[in-house]
């Protein structure tokens, strides 16, 4: 079976492109020239050279000693924490901007739900200074203020939206609003490997420099370029797709996904889309979605604002079906434990996000000769707000 995204633009049974009318030419305009553009070597030189002076690229592949001590086996993480902008959605963000500025755009949105993505986009747009104009729940706006005021202090308007569960589903809508109103000068820069085809398709091979990196690091440190687990938290998901991509058709490879359980998977509150979720159509793909009988998309939670989307991108709804990967489901309290775990075990304050990851060591046991890559996907230092309250620190 191939688990990347075929001619039009599914994964399996997921993905496609169920758009408005008014879309369809901006979508079509990214299909017919994402690729020719990306592959052509002016951009390929330009983008991988933005990613290593500006970025910080490529990012360590760490050996967790005292983790890899305690649970008796190799434990490696791929540092996209020390990425500039403290994650790896910057990876995306260059790639996006260097494709809008050669379809001539004037004009960037974006959603964002933690925030980080929201900050690499207005990073990017600073770079190159293009107009940009952030959508953002106004819960998240509140929990996540440190990346807010980083957004503005790039020159970003932060624009909340302020219907539904005020989270990261409403901020796309807004977005999506947005682009239908502004068709001709907006490039929208998705942040995850969800929404209509092209975009899982190319957010993923933006992010696919994080498992092409581990490929050679594992080569210089263990003799071979693919471990036996590679393990990432998934929301939408890309920077799961980006630690899977050049591992999705080696068997040798097992994947691993992490969602948010929340509150617990029957507390209807819960962000755990492979346990809750059914087939259903969101922000342009079919995937995989929590959703009443009728259709009616329920809201998700978890007390991490980047892991609180109802579904999951088509590349991972396909991984589940097919059941390439294993999901794992880790409520809030395990998170918040990981956070302070591998802070006061490895000197690496995680994101929340990312500390839902390191939770499957509790759940799934390995063997001395393993070898498992985790990606560190994100820094804490957006949720020491959340850290505090919840530990009271």
């Amino acid at each position: 079976m191939n688990y990347n995204v075929d001619k039009k633009g599914y994964y399996g049974d997921f993905g496609g492109a169920f758009i408005p009318e008014m879309l369809y030419p901006n979508v079509e305009e990214l299909r017919q020239n994402y690729l020719s553009i990306t592959s052509d070597p002016t951009f390929k030189r330009e983008f991988d050279e933005l990613l290593k002076v500006y970025v910080g690229r490529p990012t360590p592949l760490y050996f967790a000693k005292r983790l890899s001590e305690k649970y008796n086996t190799k434990i490696y993480l791929k540092r996209e924490d020390l990425c500039h902008t403290g994650a790896h959605k910057v990876n995306n963000t260059i790639g996006q901007i260097l494709l809008a500025k050669r379809l001539r755009k004037k004009r960037i949105i974006a959603e964002t739900g933690a925030g980080q993505h929201g900050v690499a986009t207005a990073t990017v747009c600073a770079l190159m200074g293009i107009e940009c104009i952030i959508y953002m729940g106004e819960l998240d706006i509140k929990r996540q203020a440190p990346n807010v005021a980083r957004m503005k202090m790039l020159g970003a308007e932060v624009r909340a939206a302020q219907s539904g569960s005020k989270t990261l589903k409403d901020a796309t809508n807004e977005a999506i609003r947005d682009w239908i109103n502004n068709p001709v000068d907006t490039h929208y820069i998705i942040g995850s490997v969800v929404g209509p085809h092209p975009y899982p398709d190319m957010v993923a091979r933006f992010q696919a420099v994080i498992s092409e990196e581990t490929k050679w690091q594992l080569e210089d440190v263990e003799g071979r370029e693919y471990p036996d687990y590679v393990i990432a938290c998934v929301g939408g998901g890309s920077n799961a797709a980006g630690l899977y991509y050049h591992y999705l058709n080696d068997e040798r490879v097992n994947i691993i996904a992490v969602e948010a359980a929340g509150k617990g998977i029957e507390s209807k509150e819960s962000a755990a889309t492979s346990a809750l979720g059914k087939e259903g159509i969101i922000h342009g793909s079919k995937t995989l979605l929590m959703q009443t009988p009728d259709g009616q998309i329920t809201e998700p939670y978890s007390i991490s604002a980047g892991l609180d989307y109802p579904g999951v991108g088509p590349m991972h709804a396909h991984l589940f079906r097919s059941q390439r990967a294993e999901f794992i489901s880790i409520p809030d309290q395990e998170a918040m434990d990981w956070g302070l775990i591998l802070s006061q075990m490895e000197g690496i304050i995680p994101a929340i996000e990312t500390a839902h990851a390191f939770a499957a060591l509790d759940i799934r046991k390995f063997s001395s000769d393993e070898i498992v890559v985790f990606n560190c996907s994100g820094r804490g230092d957006k949720d020491l707000d959340t850290y505090i309250d919840y530990f009271k620190l």
